[in-house]
Order: C-alpha cells, then structure tokens, then sequence
C-alpha cells in the first residue's frame, strides 16, 4: 500500500520520519525519497539480516539504520538527539526476504528449522518452545494469537508427535497441521496458517510490543505528526483501532481502515489482508 501510505504520511523535503518495519526497505527508500536533500529517514528492524541488506541496497540515501524493537523508538530517538519527528510508519507484515530465507523457518515448506523469530539472537525458537510447552498451554496460545478453533487438536498432536519424532523444521509443522485442520472449500488460505502466526506471535512478542508502541509513540511525534499503521490481522488491527479511539493523544483520520485495491491485490496476494490506520497527534485534523 505504498501509494497510500505516501498519501497518508504527506513526506516533504526536510522532513524527519521513522519507518519502524525497515524490512526489505521499500517504504524506506519511497520515503527517504521524498524528504531529500535535508531530511531523514530513520529505520529499525528487529531482524539483522534486514539491517545488512540495507547498508547496501539502500546506501546514498539519508537513512538512519537501527536494529531494534519499535517499541524502543523514543529510546533511540533520546539517544541521537532527536526529540520528535514528523511521522511514524509500522507495516507490520513479514518481508519477502524473511518469507524467501529458508533457514528461519517462515515458510511453511521451508525444510530449515521452525525459528520464527525476527532477532535470531533474542529468545528462543519455536521448535524449542513445542519440546516443552504443555498442550493445554500450547492449545491456549494457538486458540489467542491464531485465532485457530481446531487449536486443541492440533496441540495434543504435537505433543504426542514429540514423544518420538518432534517437530523440527516448518514443513513438519505445516503438514501436521493440515492432517488437522480441514481446509475451507472455495477457501485459499493454508490451513496451516494460523498456527504460524500464534507461534510467531508468541516467540516474538508480537503483540506487547505493539501494545508499548501506540503507547510511547504519541510522544515522539511533533504536534500535527502522523501515525500510520499497515496490520495483516485481526488482533493487531484490534490493538490499533482500540488505541487510536481511547487515547486522547489521537485524532483518527481514518475512520474505517483503508484497504488496498483490486489491482494491488492481483499483483501482490499477500496484500489482501492488509488494513492501514492513520491518525495525527497534538492538534486536530487538517485534512
């Protein structure tokens, strides 16, 4: 939603915004783009392989790169001087880099072993967590982050499998989890996705941060900044609405969530889940 997200954002020269989901860089560079020759862009990503690839592909830009957790941007911002910026960008969606790399285990194919985390220095993997996770708990965890109804037959499989064979790589998970789950008719998703998503979510605290941050950013922005978040579920989308409506620090400017259109949806799927919320801090809205 890149168009969109520049409609929203409104970045001019001399301007100075964060892209809190640096990924593959592609909003980074749209917006590093637009606030030239004075401004700057500042990008954080939790992954490290994402800060090495954009040293390269993203060097003569004026691009500020920091590996780190959004929720850490006033933090940061403390650290370089810097006491408020004219906008904040988190698209919280998994990069085609992430989803490509074999080894971290986001592809539900991949035959590399089922990480799922953004810092592969932070925490520890999934594979880790189903060798000693109770299935009540495990259950729990894939019923609330996955949103998935057939959770408990999925988690008493996964512990029984461990017994002799236990999951190891994102293929094993993927293929235990469709023997499970039924898929929908006329329905093109996985079924094994929403299991990938409760576990991600869960090694990589996915909704805490995001919680922290509609919390702490409000006070990173100049007064008229913008916030615009791109979710690609419920539960985020959730969190955002319910922040961006109860915190007074917010004026919404998007009263419903923007989506992508047709066109976008044909040549990137995985978009079509997409919901972007705008919304200012520290004076009314201004169009």
């Amino acid at each position: 939603m890149a168009s969109e997200v520049l409609q929203w954002l409104r970045p001019r020269p001399g301007a100075v915004l964060v892209d809190g989901t640096l990924g593959g860089g592609g909003h980074t560079r749209l917006l590093a783009e637009q606030v030239c020759p004075d401004g700057l862009v500042i990008a954080l990503d939790r992954d490290p392989a994402a800060i090495d690839r954009a040293v390269v592909s993203l060097a003569g830009l004026p691009i500020k790169l920091i590996q780190s957790d959004f929720a850490e941007l006033p933090d940061w911002l403390g650290q370089i001087g810097m006491p408020a910026v004219d906008g904040v960008l988190l698209d919280l969606g998994l990069s085609s880099d992430q989803l490509a790399d074999d080894g971290r285990g986001f592809s539900y194919d991949a035959e590399g072993p089922l990480d799922l985390r953004f810092d592969p220095e932070e925490g520890e993997p999934a594979w880790k967590l189903l060798e000693h996770i109770s299935a009540g708990r495990l259950a729990d965890l894939i019923y609330e982050f996955g949103e998935e109804r057939h959770s408990r037959r999925i988690a008493h499989r996964i512990v029984e499998r461990r017994r002799g064979d236990p999951i190891r790589t994102a293929r094993d998970l993927a293929d235990l989890v469709r023997r499970c789950v039924p898929r929908a008719k006329r329905h093109s998703i996985d079924p094994a996705t929403r299991t990938f998503q409760a576990l991600r979510i869960a090694v990589n605290g996915e909704l805490s941060s995001l919680a922290a941050a509609l919390k702490r950013i409000p006070g990173c922005l100049k007064s008229g900044g913008r916030f615009a978040v791109v979710s690609f579920h419920s539960l985020e989308d959730r969190l955002v609405k319910i922040a961006f409506r109860d915190d007074t620090r917010y004026v919404v400017l998007t009263k419903k969530p923007i989506r992508p259109n047709e066109l976008e949806v044909q040549r990137n799927p995985r978009s079509r889940s997409a919901r972007l919320r705008v919304a200012q801090v520290g004076q009314a809205a201004d169009g």
